[in-house]
């Protein structure tokens, strides 16, 4: 079966009832209110759901929208507006990133091997030989992969768009043969595809990789490094843009060879001091040597070590793991040679130039300047458990997912003194363009669970008892996620479409639902969460969403860990408790645990 080939018999993403969503909105925003929060919030969800009230106009919107021919799922519009109508910067507080496992290549080596294994994907996927994933044998959608090559984000004045192949305006795969290389802030344009269309070989690539290190020797000037415009908000960004095309000719070619790009590499002229600037260089490193707004960036240190950073707006850490194992698993000869890679000489290079006058170039400074503080203004660190891992947890007889979860509940409770709202991303690709569900993870017996843990007059019987059954609600909720059967997304649609068309649709103003202590609060992260479980992989990261939130992405394999935290700097000193607290609950499970299983 071709890549492709079954997108269009997977199922629509069910549309929930009105009255489902609102129940189980209820239910899930209950453990976090108090009884006169949660009075207020019942009362609005009355009145939305009245035979008369708005809950109902703007359901039947939707489910006449989701009727219309063309339209894939009722989210089609949801999530262009989620990840392209964002107006703050997305370096950082949207773009993620993955830590490679280690090499012992050097630098250039092993840019050159992930430029061949990235060529020869593209390759496959082209010819439609990428078997489509199959989960428990149910296949998921492929479409994000028409994103990985050639795809970038450009920003507009009211919402972004997406340039990318497999569209209208570019049917079909990328033609494009070049790749651009960023080294000391400049840019460079590599063919990595030869006239003919075959790829460059492993020697070739590596010469055009010295080639560029040497033309670039330079350290540009922070003023004419043009990507740290991506770093800017979006509307700034978009007006920025605009005056570079304004500025010279020359800019909107040098703007179409990077937007039209297969991908970027950043090379750098530095070996992170550990592993943790590894992953902070990987997410917000800049010195001009990123163009956030690229789909795919590999990133290598001058000490070989690798990454990627990734634009969210078209692509999900499920369709990038199987990338990174597909690019990883296959050593970079037999990459080359599947590809049909062969010597050609020097591949074709050219360094990208923008003509700049002198407001641009204060704007770049200025960006660059204000990016710098940004990502200083951001905490992070790393969390390693070696002896522990998903084999553990299942040793334990316990879903490891759940374990996890209950124990970032157990930390928080102790390093905050409160349970907080917490989302975790659930994976829909079972259903066509299906991406990703809100799970919200605290529930009653969470909330249960917490407090017996916390009382000390319990005994360990009880405490195994609440921990159980929070871990039984924590995977059913997970599987009715799975199967799209969560109420946040779904009311967060209506609530866009009130925005939209209110007036058409007789709800002139915002229904009260969405002004409920209930929907507030349980979507005022405290914590957020997601996971990308690979061996190929070190760490996995991304930003915190909002001035007081833990961002934690995490690498749970069968025997290992790891965990990098991210929070603005302001609450540094909580991230660095709620770390201790979680090394803490982590042991502290595995013990309660472990006497269950052994007879005790």
């Amino acid at each position: 079966m071709t890549t492709f080939a079954q997108e269009d018999s997977l199922p629509r993403v069910p549309l929930p009832t009105l009255e489902a969503s609102c129940e189980k909105f209820l239910a899930w925003c209950e453990p976090l209110l108090t009884a006169d929060e949660r009075a207020a919030t019942e009362a609005e969800v009355t009145a939305f759901l009245r035979p008369d009230g708005p809950g109902r106009v703007l359901q039947a919107a939707l489910e006449e929208y989701d009727a219309t021919e063309g339209v894939h799922s009722w989210l089609d519009t949801f999530w262009p507006y989620r990840y392209l109508g964002r107006r703050d910067r997305i370096a950082l507080n949207a773009n993620f990133f993955f830590l490679y496992k280690d090499s012992d290549q050097p630098q250039v080596e092993r840019a050159a091997g992930l430029i061949a294994g990235a060529v020869n994907y593209k390759r496959q996927l082209d010819q439609g030989l990428i078997p489509p994933v199959v989960q428990r044998g149910v296949p998921q959608s492929m479409v994000q992969n028409k994103f990985l090559f050639s795809a970038t984000r450009i920003p507009g004045a009211q919402q972004d768009t997406v340039r990318a192949p497999y569209s209208a305006q570019s049917p079909g795969p990328s033609t494009a043969r070049h790749i651009v290389v960023f080294f000391r802030g400049s840019m460079f344009r590599l063919d990595v595809l030869g006239a003919d269309g075959a790829p460059h070989s492993l020697d070739d690539l590596e010469a055009g990789l010295h080639a560029v290190m040497k033309a670039g020797a330079e350290p540009a000037a922070v003023d004419t490094s043009v990507g740290h415009l991506t770093t800017m908000a979006r509307a700034e960004w978009a007006a920025a843009r605009e005056s570079l095309l304004a500025c010279h000719p020359r800019n909107a070619d040098a703007l179409e060879d990077i937007e039209t790009a297969l991908f970027c590499v950043a090379l750098e002229d530095f070996a992170p001091a550990d592993t943790q600037e590894a992953c902070d260089e990987l997410l917000y490193g800049d010195r001009g040597n990123r163009w956030f707004d690229k789909a795919l960036s590999f990133i290598v240190f001058a000490d070989g070590r690798a990454g990627i950073n990734v634009e969210h707006c078209e692509l999900d850490g499920t369709t990038i793991l199987s990338f990174t194992d597909a690019l990883l698993t296959t050593p970079a000869e037999e990459h080359s040679s599947q590809s049909g890679a062969r010597s050609q000489g020097l591949p074709a290079l050219e360094p990208v130039v923008f003509e700049l006058d002198g407001d641009l170039r204060a704007q770049v400074r200025s960006a660059a300047d204000a990016f710098t503080v940004f990502g200083n203004n951001t905490a992070t660190t790393t969390v390693s458990f070696a002896d522990f891992g998903s084999n553990a947890a299942k040793a334990l007889g316990v879903s490891p997912d759940a374990f996890v979860q209950l124990a970032y509940q157990l930390a928080h409770q102790r390093a905050k003194g409160h349970l907080g709202a917490t989302y975790e991303s659930i994976a829909t690709r079972q259903y066509r363009l299906g991406r990703t569900e809100a799970m919200r993870v605290v529930t009653p017996g969470i909330r249960d669970f917490v407090e017996v843990m916390e009382d000390p007059a319990t005994d360990k019987a009880t405490r195994r008892a609440a921990f159980r059954a929070a871990a039984e609600q924590h995977v059913a909720r997970a599987k009715e996620c799975q199967l799209g059967q969560a109420p946040e997304q779904h009311l967060w649609e209506l609530e866009l479409i009130q925005r939209r068309r209110g007036a058409e649709l007789g709800v002139t103003e915002q229904p009260s639902l969405y002004r409920t202590p209930g929907w507030l609060t349980m979507r005022d992260d405290y914590l957020s969460t997601s996971s990308a479980p690979s061996a190929n992989i070190q760490y996995f990261g991304f930003g915190s969403t909002s001035s007081r939130c833990i961002g934690i992405a995490y690498v749970l394999l069968p025997d290992r860990f790891n965990l990098y935290l991210s929070t603005p700097l302001a609450v540094a000193d909580q991230m660095r408790t709620y770390a201790e607290r979680l090394r803490e609950a982590v042991a502290e499970l595995r013990e309660l645990l472990a006497p269950e299983r052994s007879g005790d």
